[in-house]
C-alpha cells in the first residue's frame, strides 16, 4: 500500500456502512492522483487502485473523503460520511472506456474483503457511483464485473427471477425507491439500475426484465413494512 495523503477530507458524521466504487475518468492514474490530491479540486477518495493493481491510500478510513458529491442511498444523504470511496484508474467513457485489468480487480478483491470484514458492511451496500447519483454519474460503468465480486460475497448477487409483476411505470419507480435509489429523475435512475443489474441494455426504458429483476431483489430482502403486490400500482 502506497501512502499519498490528500488534504481533501473532514470529519465523519455517521458510522461507516457503505463502499462506493468509482472510476477516475482520466487518462492515467498519475493524472487522477494529482487531481485527488489537489486542494483546489476539493475531491478525494480513500483509495485509488492503479491499472497495475498498485493500491494508494489518500485518506484515512476514519476521515470523511470527498468522493460521492450530492448522493443518496437507502435513506442516507451524507454518503461521504457513511462510506469508503475507492477509485479505479480507468479512462472512462470520455477518454476511451476499457475493461478493468486483472491486476486491478485482484487488488480490489483484497481491499474490499478487508474493508467489509473490518467494518461489518453488508455486501448489499457495495455500490457504484451511478447507483448513488444516477442523475450525474455513470461510473464504474457497464464493464465493471459485478458478478465476479458477488460470487465472492463482496457485492449483492443477481437474483433468480421468474414472473413479471406487471407494475405500471409509477409502481416500478416506487419499487426502485424502496430498494434504495433516489427517483428524482426517473429515466436516469432506471438506466443506473439497468447498468448495474443488466449491463447489456441500459436504455432507461422500463421493461419486463427490469421489473422481474427488481421484484426478485425486493423479495430477497423486503423493506420493513412493505408487502409486495399491495403497495405498487399494476396494469
Amino acid at each position: 500500500m502506497i501512502e499519498s495523503p490528500s488534504p481533501n477530507f473532514d470529519t465523519r458524521r455517521a458510522d461507516i456502512s457503505m463502499v462506493v466504487i468509482h472510476y477516475t475518468g482520466m487518462k492515467s492514474a498519475a493524472a487522477a492522483l494529482e487531481r485527488l490530491r489537489d486542494p483546489e479540486a476539493k475531491v478525494s477518495a480513500h483509495y485509488l487502485i492503479a491499472e497495475d493493481g498498485t493500491p494508494v491510500r489518500l485518506v484515512a478510513e476514519e476521515s470523511r473523503a470527498w468522493h460521492a458529491g450530492r448522493a443518496y442511498w437507502r435513506g442516507i444523504r451524507d454518503v461521504n460520511s457513511a462510506s469508503i470511496g475507492i477509485e479505479l484508474a480507468n479512462p472512462g467513457h470520455d477518454h476511451g472506456y476499457v475493461d478493468f485489468p486483472e491486476p486491478q480487480m485482484a487488488a480490489l478483491e483484497g481491499l474490499l474483503r478487508d474493508i467489509l470484514q473490518r467494518h461489518d458492511i453488508d455486501p448489499r451496500n457495495v455500490v457504484g457511483h451511478s447507483d448513488i447519483a444516477p442523475d450525474r454519474k455513470i461510473d464504474p460503468g457497464e464493464l465493471f464485473p459485478w458478478d465476479r465480486f458477488a460470487a465472492l460475497g463482496l457485492a449483492e448477487t443477481k437474483p433468480e427471477f421468474d414472473y413479471d409483476p406487471l407494475w405500471i411505470d409509477e409502481g416500478t419507480l416506487v419499487a426502485m425507491q424502496r430498494f434504495g435509489y433516489e427517483i428524482r429523475l426517473p429515466k436516469e435512475t432506471v438506466s443506473a439500475f439497468q447498468r448495474r443489474w443488466r449491463p447489456g441494455k441500459f436504455d432507461g426504458v422500463i421493461d419486463a426484465e427490469t421489473r422481474k429483476i427488481l421484484l426478485a431483489l425486493l423479495k430477497r430482502h423486503p423493506p420493513e413494512g412493505f408487502i409486495l403486490g399491495t403497495h405498487l400500482p399494476r396494469t
